[in-house]
């Protein structure tokens, strides 16, 4: 999951979202079509609802679908015309006709290609001003939201950013062996080594409260994933990106729930319902919410000694919430995300 935090300014009724959204529904390709994206209904009603509202929690649901053409396919066929005309004219083709005949090499096998197709959940928190998106890629997410600042009047957001970047936290954490409140270090994580050797070590199913991890961080190995639980109800993978992954549901979270329970409403009201209250434990065990983006590990120093050691503070200057470290504003790539498993979708 990715967090980006809505402008105070943004107050629409969910009846606007419903009917902006209704003007970009999601269609499959045509036949020279090679990707089409738009939004479905949540629920997977036909003709259903484009937004639904359970609990005062708004969920969406995002579409793409993308036309599988292997290269070495499209190669063969652009080669084939190539030799066709040098055949038939005595010439090889130049740069620029060789350009033509791979989009014309293109719209022969298009029609041919088979499709794939994934989906993106969006949950918009209006109380809390948090609009999360079920993907671990940056560019994905940006994606996603220069179509709804497209279609969504007047709406504004910007990533969510923590006053002590999560790979300082996270160094901190496991060298001091004292997790933040309310939750604890499970047996999963990954350190890299910031110099150009990119040295890599991964514990799976390991105990991290050992010296040999505070050895590695020592050396100048900084985390990049670290698995965490919250409150004994939520497991989840922290990256150093501030992507929360692998979220899970512990047995704690259903205690009272029976067992026919199930359905849209209720997955969504336990979800949304959990992640609400960890997001801001998360972003509290980070330092609170900044401005703009925490200096890495490798930037942070010493701010003070406490009784388990040296607190980190980040010591690089930060750029303004919503652009990148060069001051550039984040819009979306020209890449489609990538498929996800809707069935194992947070919420």
């Amino acid at each position: 999951m990715i967090v980006y935090r809505i402008a105070p300014q943004w107050q629409v009724e969910l009846t606007q979202v419903e009917e902006a959204l209704a003007n970009a529904p999601f269609m499959e390709c045509g036949a020279t079509q090679e990707k089409s994206l738009g939004w479905v209904p949540p629920r997977g009603d036909e003709h259903g609802a484009m937004v639904e509202s359970v609990g005062g929690q708004w969920i969406l649901r995002f579409m793409v679908e993308s036309k599988v053409l292997p290269g070495s396919v499209l190669n063969r066929r652009v080669k084939e015309k190539a030799e066709r005309i040098e055949k038939e004219t005595g010439r090889k083709p130049g740069k620029k006709e060789s350009k033509e005949l791979k989009e014309e090499a293109k719209l022969d096998l298009l029609p041919m290609a088979f499709t794939k197709q994934g989906s993106m959940w969006v949950w918009i928190d209006r109380e809390a001003r948090t609009i999360v998106f079920d993907t671990s890629s940056q560019g994905h997410a940006d994606e996603v939201v220069s179509l709804l600042v497209e279609y969504l009047p007047g709406l504004s957001v910007s990533l969510l950013y923590t006053e002590t970047s999560p790979q300082v936290a996270m160094s901190h954490w496991l060298s001091t062996q004292e997790p933040p409140v309310g939750f604890t270090v499970d047996r999963e994580c990954e350190l890299k080594s910031a110099d150009e050797s990119k040295a890599v070590v991964r514990y799976s199913r390991h105990p991290l409260d050992i010296e040999e991890v505070q050895a590695h961080i020592a050396a100048g190995k900084l985390p990049t994933k670290l698995a965490l639980t919250w409150d004994d109800r939520v497991s989840l993978m922290l990256t150093e990106g501030l992507q929360i992954k692998k979220v899970s549901f512990l047995d704690t979270v259903f205690e009272g729930t029976k067992a026919d329970d199930g359905g849209f409403d209720t997955d969504v009201a336990i979800a949304t319902g959990e992640l609400s209250k960890l997001i801001p434990d998360l972003i509290e065990a980070l330092g609170g919410e900044s401005d703009g983006i925490g200096a890495s590990a490798a930037q942070a120093i010493p701010a003070s000694s406490g009784p388990s050691g040296p607190v980190l503070a980040a010591a690089a200057p930060v750029p303004p919430r919503g652009k990148d470290v060069a001051g550039r504003a984040i819009t979306g790539p020209a890449t489609a995300p990538a498929d996800t498993d809707p069935d194992s979708a947070p919420f």
